[in-house]
């Protein structure tokens, strides 16, 4: 059977290649085989990327909108395969990143008789979603996928969700796509600028705060260079370590999770943060402990995106929604009259100071080797984690150098890192891509080593295994002293895993024998996996289980 023109299937594909859409990661279904169908006629515009797992795809879908800056398309079929797929969607919801994901449906005859794998899209998605909707009208499908990539562009970005009911995608799909979507953005107001100038002239204590998403390379590097230039304070917020080099010397180190007592000090003394595209969220304000409302209301200035997040937790003494990139841009005519050269010297050096390693008890200093990372890959290399305490060791010793090289889950998704990786392997082959994983945040999606073997998606994985889920084991310690119940992993071996997929595994033991072990796996000309073997003792930079159980 050969596939009508201008059906549905046909125009929901037409409408992603005129948008720029290059790549669908996807698990297949017989729910929306006439979009498989309608992607196989265009496999020189959209490379279609089967995975082996619905979480596996949608997490590549993620990571494919936070690095390209367009919506990342995910594909799945109905009940179980939307629902696997959610945590990419909440992923893409917490971390603001553009993304459609398309789910085959059950037919419209059939809604509402408790089908099989029936679900109402709109109330499972619609607190996940900016926008859950499902395809009820077969000649409005260019209409329908435009307002989502719309939507999932506008504004504070986010993951939209089209269901795709079998029986209208081979009716007619109504009108072809004329052009791509243009998506609004607000700029900030001239007036807001000059008296953002006034407050800045008068401040001791300024603090910049970048954080969000949809920054372009040119407003980052341009606001980095105003930044440096006036020696301003610059610090990045929770995951969003790449928007500036951090070799700056006015960078301060970022709000995250394991934060630098002495940033969080210069937090709480600033007379002025400058807050832009950062939502000010729980983790880079330590548990909303960081800053005080009644104090915010005089020295918060935030900008975002998203109206609805301003005044949302913190009061301001100036607010504005605009575009990340449009307000870095607006930003850099600014002229306070004065520079704070020493607070930036003072700030980078306690940076310096807090990411350097120190001592471990095992074998294998951690720290050390995300630092020899940082020495030993190229500046546009692009390195992702999942979820664990792993990353602290990574946020903490490793220094981003370029934008657009950490792809991380703002909402501690574990196993979002190894697909994120395949997708930026896929989307820059020509990059060194690495990921970051625990042991237990591996095995949620390391089935996807598979899908690398399939399509030559030669990324590098490096398995931090302390035969423990070692966030859960830390507060488990902190709170119910050697009462260790759930935590404890069996772990495979994790070479001999990844050689019976295909691809390269080495084991580490020692800090001194990462470097080789890294050069090998790089080298490797395949899909390659470094097994690192640290101990359950070193539970996070700075602190040992000995000393949670009170040792």
């Amino acid at each position: 059977m050969t596939q009508p023109a201008g059906t549905a299937a046909r125009r929901l594909v037409e409408t992603l290649i005129v948008n720029g859409i290059d790549r669908v990661f996807c698990v297949p279904g017989e729910s929306y085989l006439a979009v498989l169908d309608a992607l196989a006629d265009v496999t020189s515009d959209i490379q279609v990327i089967a995975c082996r797992h619905e979480a596996g795809a949608a997490n590549m879908a993620e990571a494919y909108g936070k690095l390209t800056g367009k919506p990342g398309i995910c594909m799945v079929t109905r009940g179980p395969g939307a629902t696997h797929a959610s945590i990419g969607v909440h992923t893409a919801h917490q971390d603001s990143t553009p993304m459609i994901l398309f789910v085959g449906q059950i037919a419209l005859t059939d809604r509402g008789r408790g089908a099989f794998q029936e679900i109402d899209y709109r109330e499972v998605f619609g607190g996940l979603a900016k926008w859950a909707t499902e395809l009820e009208s077969p000649n409005r499908t260019v209409e329908v996928v435009e307002r989502a990539i719309a939507t999932s562009l506008q504004g504070r970005m986010g993951p939209v969700v089209i269901a795709l009911p079998e029986d209208v995608l081979l009716e007619d799909g109504g009108p072809a796509p004329v052009r791509a979507v243009t998506p609004a953005k607000a700029a900030l107001d001239s007036a807001f600028v000059e008296q953002l100038q006034q407050r800045l002239a008068k401040a001791e204590r300024p603090l910049l705060v970048l954080g969000g998403s949809g920054w372009s390379e040119e407003a980052a590097g341009a606001i980095g260079d105003w930044a440096e230039r006036l020696g301003l304070p610059v610090s990045l917020s929770f995951r969003r370590k790449d928007i500036l080099s951090n070799d700056r010397p006015n960078y301060v180190g970022d709000l995250g999770l394991g934060c630098n007592p002495k940033l969080i000090q210069r937090a709480k003394d600033a007379d002025l943060i400058i807050a832009v595209g950062a939502r000010l969220g729980e983790n880079p304000t330590q548990g909303y402990t960081l800053l005080d409302r009644a104090r915010t209301a005089e020295v918060l200035v935030h900008i975002h995106p998203g109206p609805e997040e301003l005044g949302r937790v913190w009061p301001t003494t100036m607010s504005a929604a605009a575009d990340n990139s449009l307000a870095a841009l607006a930003l850099t005519a600014i002229e306070p009259g004065r520079t704070w050269h020493d607070e930036a010297r003072q700030g980078h050096a306690d940076w310096r100071a807090f990411s350097t390693p120190g001592e471990v008890t095992g074998a294998v200093n951690l720290g050390v080797c995300m630092a020899h990372l940082a020495e030993g890959l190229p500046a546009d290399a692009i390195v992702t984690n999942g979820a664990g305490n792993f990353a602290a060791w990574l946020h903490r010793f490793y220094r981003h150098r370029a934008c657009r090289t950490q792809l991380a889950p703002t909402s501690g998704a574990m196993g979002y890192g190894y697909p994120a990786a395949l997708a930026a392997k896929s989307i820059h082959p020509d990059r060194d891509v690495v990921c970051i994983a625990g042991d237990g945040d591996y095995l949620m999606t390391g089935q996807e080593i598979a899908t690398a073997v399939q399509y030559g998606i030669n990324a590098v994985v490096v398995v931090v295994d302390n035969g423990t889920y070692g966030t859960i084991r830390m507060h488990q310690e902190g709170h119910f002293p050697g009462r260790v119940v759930a935590t404890d992993l069996k772990n495979p071996d994790f070479v001999k895993y990844a050689e019976a997929f295909g691809a390269f595994g080495v084991r580490c033991d020692r800090s001194e024998d990462f470097p080789a072990a890294l050069k090998a796996a790089r080298e490797a000309g395949r899909p390659a996996l470094v097994h690192l073997v640290t101990s359950a003792e070193d539970i996070a930079p700075g602190r040992t289980l000995t000393q949670l159980r009170g040792g």
